[in-house]
């Protein structure tokens, strides 16, 4: 291969697929919560990789880890035992989760939730409907974002995300979300799990009802049913809790079955990961379900190296140390009180849970909007291309939301920053009103 120092940016559209959306911004360098593209502008990022980076870019203790670790062992086959895995496992049961049970360690939120469900189809398998015939239907909710990958695509109860694919993976019943009685209508013999993000991302950050959450684990015990909890992208401190159902439930009340993490758990290093409950099948049955999965299972190549676990040890002392879940929920608060002061005629709704913000937007003001006609975009993309524009990443979710991701040790003066740009650029659109 012959290096050469020009670059031609149509080489990304010449030999890179065209499946993504992207807005035109080369990023080169980030610090903290910026991001300086190749021509030096500098962006205020709230967006953050979505959700991923929690302590911002190039934080030096995560940096001097991975540059340690780089140094000494960056892979090893899970054939072996990784030292890395078994100190991570312990502060995710301990200090994240506190309740007994064991992790798997994949390489993304999608991996991580393809764990959960073949963990529940395991379950349904070796306990069974009264026939003998195996239980593996999985409810999931309208407006729920699982991932990519086949079975996780199919768990995601939207047909945007099926379209082209079918037939999809069999299995899943959709149900509307924080609806007890149509949830209570979807069991049957053959359901064997209930599937939920605490706090839905993608659709424009929704939590769950506590009446729901609570309904959830309810109709989870008297069925024999799993409560697999998706915190791909609410969890480990984003919402103010470093489990996201107790930003809606604090303490002890709500115990899953099993939680999947992602995103902020590496400071964008591919890792996912997901934890099993300790305890037993019953029945008679004294296997443990976070045994369940044994040799032959489950498993991945990359999942859990030395390094990617490594990188996440020195995210989670960072965040468990400085204590940013507690941070981001206040300055959180602060962001959203501060926002609702505007009575701004562009925004209808605020919701914020800790550094997790979604903004919902006055869709048919905004869409009516000439300039907006003209771009052809949906409006949340179109806002967001106007704060990029001014200087400030954030991203869409959905037809009507923006979200704002900062990282969870953003400080008062870059979140009064960050809304500096944002009221000045919505009072310039609504110019057009």
């Amino acid at each position: 291969m012959e290096k050469t120092q020009d670059f031609d940016p149509a080489w990304l559209e010449k030999y890179v697929m065209p499946n993504y959306g992207r807005f035109q911004v080369w990023p080169e360098k980030g610090e903290g919560p910026y991001v300086w593209d190749r021509d030096g502008k500098k962006y205020l990022d709230f967006a953050g990789g979505v959700a991923v980076c929690p302590l911002g870019h190039a934080h030096p203790e995560v940096a001097d880890a991975i540059s340690r670790q780089a140094h000494t062992l960056i892979h090893v086959s899970n054939w072996y035992c990784i030292r890395q895995q078994a100190e991570l496992a312990k502060v995710l049961v301990e200090d994240v989760m506190k309740i007994h049970g064991k992790c798997f360690f994949s390489n993304s939120g999608a991996e991580a939730n393809e764990g959960m469900i073949k963990l529940a189809r395991k379950y349904g398998v070796t306990k069974p409907k009264s026939d003998g015939s195996p239980r593996y239907e999985i409810i999931t909710f309208t407006g729920s974002f699982h991932g990519r990958t086949f079975g996780a695509m199919s768990a995601t109860a939207q047909e945007k995300i099926h379209g082209g694919f079918g037939p999809i993976v069999p299995g899943f019943v959709y149900v509307p979300f924080n609806d007890i009685e149509a949830l209570k209508a979807a069991i049957t013999d053959t359901t064997v799990a209930i599937m939920v993000e605490p706090v839905q991302g993608e659709s424009g950050v929704n939590p769950m009802t506590a009446e729901f959450l609570r309904a959830v684990q309810s109709l989870c015990r008297s069925h024999d049913l799993l409560m697999l909890l998706d915190e791909v992208q609410c969890g480990l401190g984003r919402t103010g809790e470093l489990c996201g159902w107790r930003s809606i439930i604090p303490g002890e009340e709500i115990v899953p079955d099993s939680v999947s993490w992602a995103k902020s758990i590496g400071s964008g290093y591919p890792l996912g990961s997901f934890w099993i409950r300790d305890r037993a099948l019953g029945d008679g049955n004294e296997t443990k379900l976070c045994d369940l999965l044994g040799p032959g299972t489950h498993g991945t190549t990359y999942g859990g190296s030395p390094l990617a676990c490594t990188v996440a040890m020195a995210t989670l002392n960072v965040i468990l140390r400085d204590g940013l879940a507690e941070k981001s929920a206040k300055l959180g608060n602060h962001i959203a009180s501060e926002v609702l002061t505007w009575n701004h005629p562009l925004i209808r709704e605020v919701r914020a849970f800790g550094m997790m913000i979604g903004f919902e937007l006055d869709e048919e003001k905004i869409a009516a909007m000439p300039a907006v006609k003209a771009s052809g975009k949906i409006v949340s993309i179109f806002v967001a291309k106007a704060l990029l524009d001014a200087g400030m990443m954030v991203v869409p979710a959905g037809p009507k939301v923006v979200r704002w991701l900062p990282p969870m040790n953003l400080t008062d003066a870059q979140a009064a920053e960050g809304l500096e740009l944002f009221k000045a650029t919505l009072d310039q659109l609504a110019i057009s009103l």
